[in-house]
């Protein structure tokens, strides 16, 4: 079954452009090879100019567990921790049956 992950992303004072620039780049380069990935969408919230919100889309849970395994292993994501003031907050959530 599908689901979606809302994470929360909140950027070092007045890096959000640069944590912005740095996840497209991430999704362009690494989400088409992804098994399992359907796609994601970056949104700014209002009333915090350095945080981010993704919601990405995989064909299910498994599929983005053994993404962010790989992903730990390979330390893809450490550019954008050294990016982020706090560590990012992930909710992963599917349909009601």
């Amino acid at each position: 079954m599908a689901i979606k992950v809302i994470v929360e992303l909140q950027a070092k004072p007045g890096r959000r452009a640069e944590l912005e620039s740095l996840l497209e780049r991430i999704v362009a380069t690494q989400g088409p090879r992804q098994s399992g990935f359907l796609g994601s969408t970056r949104y700014e919230v209002l009333d915090n100019p350095d945080m981010l919100i993704e919601i990405a889309e995989w064909e299910s849970a498994e599929a983005r567990t053994a993404h962010m395994e790989e992903s730990a292993a390979a330390r893809a994501y450490a550019p954008l921790i050294e990016i982020l003031a706090v560590p990012f907050r992930a909710t992963v959530i599917r349909l009601l049956p």
